[in-house]
């Protein structure tokens, strides 16, 4: 995925080797993280596959097992990784990830500085948006969790890009060495007031910093702290609602002119108010509903952009 080549730019289209992290891909709904090793297989309902088979192959590409069952090997996006990684806290999933992006103006040679690490979710997005020249220092108070980012970033090819460290973000403030060096910062702590402070001295001038909380009494709080050194606050609540589109009939009825009039929930052959007979015929269109299972409300986004000095 996010593997990086000798001139440290991202590289997508290289083939599969030994020891690479693979997102083998059943259906939207199941999918795996495999790492490639020698001698390896991959066992499910379809059948064995063996690792040996996907050596030289590109992403994206169709493998068979023994039985004639089949998967894709996919390259571990970070849209991918989110859908896959180890829970080891509540994750950030897509529309809110890509929304903190968008809003964090994270580009190519951005440093950008988050609290807490959790999962790794944002982490591996924000390193794409920064690499190949940026850089993201994301901390965790808990050494275990880190330690587990830290493995799952060199997995995914991102250990040039992250450097994590294990530090209370709350209690002790971002390190001074970082003072004025971030174009952003990132807070998804249970009382990010305490870190605002700290936040706003490592943030360049006109940098901007985002938030996240699910309680909407801890917005207030952090607005009220925000007031002091930041400006443009605003926050948002992203709800995303997803759509089925599936095949349908539809009955469409004709006159005698052979005009269509219509979709008629009614029987095969009618009258009109002027006595001509009606007849329907049966078409094949797409139809659209709202999916029952609707996510609901994960949490609300601060952001603010530190006023100007001068």
């Amino acid at each position: 995925m996010l593997a990086l080549d000798s001139s440290k730019k991202l590289s997508f289209n290289r083939c599969i080797s030994y020891g690479d992290l693979v997102i083998t891909y059943e259906r939207h709904d199941n999918m795996k993280a495999v790492k490639v090793c020698e001698g390896a297989v991959l066992q499910n309902r379809f059948g064995v596959f063996k690792h040996s088979d996907w050596v030289g192959k590109p992403f994206g590409t169709k493998v068979f097992s023994n039985k004639g069952g089949f998967i894709y090997l996919l390259a571990p996006t970070p849209e991918l990784w989110t859908l896959v990684l180890s829970h080891r806290t509540q994750i950030l999933y897509i529309a809110d990830i890509s929304f903190v992006i968008m809003f964090l103006e994270a580009v190519p040679g951005c440093v950008v500085l988050e609290s807490g690490t959790g999962s790794g979710s944002l982490t591996t997005s924000l390193a794409r948006a920064v690499a190949p020249t940026g850089h993201v220092y994301t901390f965790d108070f808990h050494e275990q969790r880190a330690d587990s980012a830290r493995e799952d970033f060199e997995k995914t090819g991102l250990s040039s890009l992250v450097t994590v460290g294990v530090r209370d973000i709350q209690g002790e403030g971002f390190p001074n060495e970082l003072s004025g060096m971030a174009d952003s910062v990132f807070l998804d702590l249970p009382q990010p007031w305490l870190a605002i402070p700290s936040a706003g001295k490592m943030l360049k001038e006109d940098g901007i910093l985002c938030s996240f909380s699910p309680c909407i009494e801890q917005v207030q709080r952090a607005c009220e702290t925000l007031r002091s050194n930041f400006t443009d606050i605003r926050t948002f609540e992203v709800l995303l609602r997803t759509y089925e589109v599936r095949e349908g009939k539809m009955d469409s009825c004709q006159g005698d002119d052979g005009v269509s009039v219509g979709s008629l929930p009614c029987k095969r052959r009618q009258r009109s108010s002027e006595g001509n007979v009606l007849e329907s015929q049966s078409s094949s269109i797409a139809m659209a509903r709202p999916c029952g299972e609707a996510k609901g409300h994960t949490g609300y986004l601060t952001f603010a952009r530190l006023k100007c000095l001068s």
